[in-house]
């Protein structure tokens, strides 16, 4: 499609910056990541006077813009009466996550209402769920500031599970700030399961969602049999943050059986969080 209107694509890592070349020579086969990208696109724009790069999660001024998401919701359960009791997305980067929940929030902390917010990440990149909150670059080269944040180390590359807006290894310092203050909680799904509420989900409501909101669907789908057990009534506020057009392949091998649960390796983590910077505090 970006051919289609005369872009011209490198895959990530790709041997046109630096950074890539010194990912394909370690691993060959590597099957990069958000890290990755951010890394070559900086290098590309700190290389390039007439280009400008601007990163489209993590960062402050992104969550703010996404909060318009939050907005709308909240108009919209007024104007069927409702509240939510439980709100939950899915999370990768955190911006859509933040977008939808940070509205909720400022209006919790007011004393208006009083939902349980939860985050959904893939089990195979969980930096909210196992990561360390500590000072760690956004990109896998290190080009980029540090960020106190939920990190699984910025030489992590997650499996390539087929939420590729999911796989990064960090969290955005708004939520992971957030949730270490106790306004949300945090859960990691296998993608098998994501795939199977996927299909009930698409079979129910007539939308196939990306691979990315799946995550939520599910968490969706297990506090509704919670509820069907309890007996309780719930509002939930899901975000279905994207169509899956363009990932048709990735529900052509859960079809046919071809998809595995991808879990990180405790090994992997730990070897990639003790190469995060060592921040003295004054």
């Amino acid at each position: 499609m970006m051919q289609t209107w005369g872009a011209k694509v490198h895959p990530s890592p790709s041997n046109i910056t630096k950074a890539g070349t010194k990912i394909l020579q370690m691993d060959p086969g590597s099957p990069g990541s958000l890290g990755i990208a951010i890394s070559e696109a900086v290098e590309i724009a700190a290389k390039n006077p007439d280009t400008k790069y601007c990163l489209g999660s993590v960062l402050n001024h992104v969550l703010l813009h996404q909060t318009v998401i939050g907005e709308e919701c909240i108009q919209q359960m007024e104007a069927i009466g409702e509240t939510p009791d439980v709100i939950i997305g899915c999370t990768g980067g955190g911006s859509n996550f933040a977008g939808l929940s940070f509205p909720f929030i400022r209006e919790k902390l007011r004393g208006k209402i009083n939902p349980l917010i939860k985050a959904v990440e893939p089990a195979a990149c969980p930096s909210l769920t196992k990561g360390l909150y500590a000072y760690d670059y956004g990109d896998t080269a290190g080009l980029t500031p540090l960020m106190k944040m939920h990190t699984l180390g910025h030489d992590f590359i997650p499996d390539p599970i087929h939420a590729g807006g999911l796989r990064y290894h960090g969290m955005a310092p708004l939520i992971s700030h957030v949730y270490e203050l106790g306004f949300m909680e945090a859960i990691a799904i296998p993608q098998t399961e994501c795939f199977q509420a996927a299909i009930q989900f698409a079979r129910t409501e007539g939308l196939i969602p990306a691979p990315e909101p799946t995550h939520a669907i599910a968490a969706t789908i297990r506090e509704a049999l919670h509820c069907k057990e309890t007996g309780e009534a719930k509002v939930i506020l899901m975000a279905m943050c994207g169509h899956g057009h363009f990932d048709l392949p990735a529900y052509e091998k859960y079809l046919q059986g071809k998809i595995v649960d991808l879990s990180f390796g405790e090994e992997k983590v730990q070897a990639s969080l003790a190469n995060i910077p060592r921040v003295m505090s004054s």
